[in-house]
C-alpha cells in the first residue's frame, strides 16, 4: 500500500512541476512549489519505508517496527507541513498573480514571441480566455499600439472559428472571459491537488502506524511468542 501511496504521491507532485511550468510566468513566488518538493520528496521516502515496513513485520523485529513507526510519525509531521503551506500559499495565489499579469501582458510580442509571450498564448487557449479582465485590456498594451490594427492577438479567438483575424470589430468572435480569473482559480486547484494528495495519505500512515503498533504490542504481551521466535525454551 506505501510503495502504491509513494508513487501517486510523486506522480502529483510532477503534475504540480509539470503545470506550474505553464502558467510560472504569472506567477514569481517560486517558493509555491515548495510544498509539491515536500510531496515528491515524501513520495520517494514512502517508498523506501515501505521496504522497511515489510521486512520488519515478516520478521516481526521489534527495533525494525519501532524503527517504522517513528519514521512513518516524521513523514505524517511533515504532510501535515504540506498541507499548512499549501492553504499559505493557495491563500497568496491572487495577490501574485494581479501583481504579475499586467507586467506579462505589457511585454507581449506577437512578432518575435519570446517565452512570455507564448506562455499568454497558450494560456488564452488553453483557458480560453482573452485580457486581464477582458478582451478590451489590450488596447492598453504597448504591442496594440504598435501594431496599429486593431486586433488582438489570434489566441483570443473562439476555437470553432477558422476565419477569426482578432479584429475588435467583431468581438463576438472573441473569448469574452478574462484570464487574470481563470489562472487564479487554476492554480488554486493545482494547490488543492498537494493538498488533499497529503490528506489522503497522511491517513493511509496513521492506518500503517497504528497496525505497527498492534503488531509490537502483541509481541510484549506474549512471552511465549518471544521465545518461540528466538528459539528459547521455558526453564
Amino acid at each position: 500500500v506505501l510503495q502504491a501511496a509513494a508513487g501517486i504521491l510523486c506522480y502529483v507532485g510532477a503534475y504540480v512541476f509539470i503545470t506550474y511550468d505553464d502558467y510560472d510566468h504569472f506567477f514569481e513566488d517560486v517558493y509555491t512549489l515548495i510544498p509539491a518538493v515536500i510531496i515528491i520528496a515524501v513520495g520517494t521516502l514512502l517508498f523506501i519505508i515501505g521496504l522497511i515496513g515489510c521486512c520488519a513485520t515478516i520478521r516481526e523485529s521489534r527495533c525494525g517496527l519501532a524503527t517504522f513507526v517513528i519514521i512513518l510519525l516524521l513523514v505524517f509531521i511533515t504532510e501535515v507541513v504540506v498541507v499548512v503551506l499549501g492553504y499559505i500559499y493557495r491563500a497568496k495565489v491572487e495577490d501574485e498573480v494581479d501583481h504579475s499579469i499586467r507586467k506579462v501582458y505589457n511585454g507581449y510580442n506577437g512578432t518575435n514571441p519570446d517565452a512570455a509571450s507564448r506562455a499568454i498564448d497558450y494560456v488564452q487557449r488553453q483557458l480560453r480566455c482573452c485580457g486581464i479582465h477582458n478582451y478590451s485590456d489590450w488596447e492598453n498594451t504597448v504591442w496594440f499600439k504598435q501594431t496599429k490594427n486593431n486586433s488582438v492577438p489570434l489566441s483570443c479567438c473562439k476555437a470553432a472559428l477558422s476565419n477569426c483575424t482578432g479584429s475588435l470589430t467583431h468581438p463576438t468572435d472573441l473569448y469574452s472571459e478574462g484570464c487574470e480569473a481563470l489562472v487564479v482559480k487554476k492554480l488554486q486547484e493545482i494547490m488543492m491537488y498537494v493538498i488533499w494528495a497529503a490528506l489522503a495519505f497522511a491517513a493511509i500512515q496513521l492506518l500503517g502506524m497504528l497496525c505497527a503498533c498492534v503488531v509490537l504490542c502483541r509481541r510484549s504481551r506474549d512471552p511465549a511468542y518471544e521465545l518461540l521466535i528466538t528459539g528459547g525454551t521455558y526453564a
